[in-house]
């Protein structure tokens, strides 16, 4: 998406007032237009049978979020219940609960971490508490770095302690407000924008400095907002709209620009003390394993990187990842699976380590190919984190064959009545259409079939909108737009070939069905050694 910012909304504590806040977020878009996400911290459910039931609907699907909104776990003992034990999952449609700690990162690079919950000492912690374990964690791998910036936008439950040092005062008693544990993180992770609840007020501070005048090279700076619970009879702000451009991708003289009310930082503390904490936290790094990082969206791993080496993202920094989980077992037959008797090996054209290119068997052009993973997965959303970082890899390396031979390339992937992952990418000649003409001939379609096709953000990823075992119909095209169906019913199993085959695109309507389209094994095998020898130069299996 480059440098063009993304519209945010962030609210308070919801306190299971769900109907409330929608409805005022539904008045704020039809104003204001449309926003790309929201974001909810402090208390989102209610401890009410009224509440849990207004819950109920949007979890049977009776009624659906607007937008899609992302919240922090529970901060009291009576909502526990509503939240998984695992973390990172969608609760309901369009409603994503981020989990009891970690960094969110977007496909547009928008970076946000996150903490759940009130702070505690306690080991293990309540489900609705965090303690110094937790906060080591998640700053650990991240200060450790010496190109570490910041992020762009800290979510807390509890505001930190002493946040209003050197600033304006909020309207709350503060000799009890905030925890120390935050104080700490906030300070570490240098947030452009940071949020909490709990307090029941509105509070915007003055924006404060990273860095020391004179003595540090100049930083951006941080910005605290708390806000009050929805719906609150006292008409304090609960809803906060901006927009912000990632970090990664501003302009630094932009970024480091200081505000004509800046203060100092509220949290600095000595350079020993600080330095004394950042050796803290790189030793417990390299004892244990850090925070479990949720919804990481694949950043392409570098050249000569194999299983087992850290990856890092983009500005080379770590970043740590879950434990992939082994792919589960086919309960039959597989045609998909490499190491399965049934795939037709004759077809493959490049494997790496996570996954494989192979032509696709009456493919819709001769150059029409799918890119699966090795082990067994049924959907994108099912992936681990490694072998989505090698998927992307795949789609870049034959989106640039495609286009040294004059084609633009669209992918789609049809998550229904298929029990393995199969990333159909099929290439459309320029001459032949535009990739506008590609999309009205999906939406002209979809609209003919009663399938309600929806245009999703280009920074969203699938994993943020479907969980797994999620039926849906997928399609990206060359521009980063994005297609998706959630399917509920019954679906057309050759759609995506039906709409690319058809006059509108490459005008081969005998070819949307691949079982019309026979070819003999010699046939196969001599467009899949011509595929090869062509794909090589962008092959990057063949460079590590």
């Amino acid at each position: 998406m480059g440098d063009k910012p993304l519209r945010v909304l962030v609210c308070g504590d919801v306190e299971g007032k769900i109907n409330v806040l929608f409805n005022r977020v539904t008045s704020v878009q039809k104003k204001s237009g449309q926003f790309d996400l929201l974001l909810c911290v402090g208390e989102f459910f209610g401890p009410s049978p009224a509440d849990e039931a207004e819950w109920k609907e949007y979890k049977s699907g009776a009624k659906k979020a607007p937008i899609h909104t992302y919240i922090l776990g529970a901060a009291s003992q009576e909502t526990v219940k509503y939240f998984p034990s695992s973390d990172g999952c969608e609760l309901a449609e369009n409603i994503t609960y981020l989990g009891r700690k970690g960094i969110f990162t977007g496909a547009s690079g928008l970076q946000i971490a996150y903490i759940s919950g009130r702070g505690g000492h306690q080991e293990p912690a309540p489900a609705h508490c965090f303690t110094p374990k937790d906060v080591t964690s998640l700053v650990a791998p991240l200060v450790s770095n010496t190109k570490f910036k910041g992020v762009d936008i800290l979510l807390t439950s509890q505001w930190p302690r002493g946040v209003w040092q050197y600033g304006n005062n909020p309207d709350i008693d503060t000799k009890s407000c905030g925890a120390p544990l935050l104080a700490h993180l906030a300070e570490s992770l240098r947030p452009r924008y940071h949020f909490s609840g709990l307090e029941g007020t509105y509070y915007e501070r003055l924006p404060y400095r990273n860095h020391m005048v004179l003595q540090e090279n100049a930083r951006h700076v941080s910005r605290f907002i708390a806000l009050a619970n929805v719906g609150n009879l006292a008409k304090k702000k609960y809803l906060y709209a901006f927009s912000i451009v990632p970090l990664k991708n501003m302009d630094p003289t932009e970024l480091v620009k200081q505000p004509q009310d800046v203060t100092e930082n509220p949290y600095r503390k000595s350079a020993r003390e600080s330095q004394k904490d950042r050796l803290a936290a790189v030793a417990y790094a390299e004892e244990e394993p850090a925070s479990q990082f949720f919804f990481d969206l694949g950043k392409k791993p570098h050249a000569g990187q194999g299983p087992g080496r850290k990856r890092h993202s983009d500005g080379d920094r770590p970043i740590q990842h879950k434990q992939p989980r082994k792919p589960p077992q086919p309960t039959g037959p597989c045609w998909f699976c490499l190491a399965s008797p049934e795939v037709e090996k004759h077809l493959v054209v490049s494997i790496g380590t996570h996954c494989y290119v192979a032509l696709a068997k009456g493919g819709l052009t001769v150059d029409h190919v799918l890119v699966l993973p090795v082990g067994h997965y049924q959907s994108v959303v099912d992936l681990g984190t490694e072998v989505v970082a090698e998927m992307e890899r795949y789609k870049g390396a034959v989106k640039e064959f495609y286009r040294s031979r004059g084609c633009r390339c669209v992918i789609f992937e049809r998550n229904y009545r298929s029990q393995h992952l199969q990333l159909q990418v099929v290439p459309v000649p320029l001459d032949k259409c535009t990739t506008e003409d590609i999309k009205e001939a999906f939406v002209v379609q979809a609209q003919e079939q009663q399938i309600e096709l929806l245009e999703i953000p280009e920074h969203t990823d699938l994993k943020q909108i479907a969980q797994p075992g999620t039926p849906y119909f997928y399609v990206e095209l060359d521009t980063g737009e994005k297609l998706f169906h959630r399917i509920k019913k019954n679906f057309p199993l050759q759609f995506g070939r039906e709409v690319l085959a058809s006059e509108a695109v490459l005008n081969t309507p005998t070819r949307a069905d691949w079982r019309e389209c026979k070819s003999t094994r010699e046939e196969e095998e001599a467009q899949a050694l011509s595929f090869r020898q062509a794909f090589s130069p962008f092959d990057f299996s063949l460079l590590e």
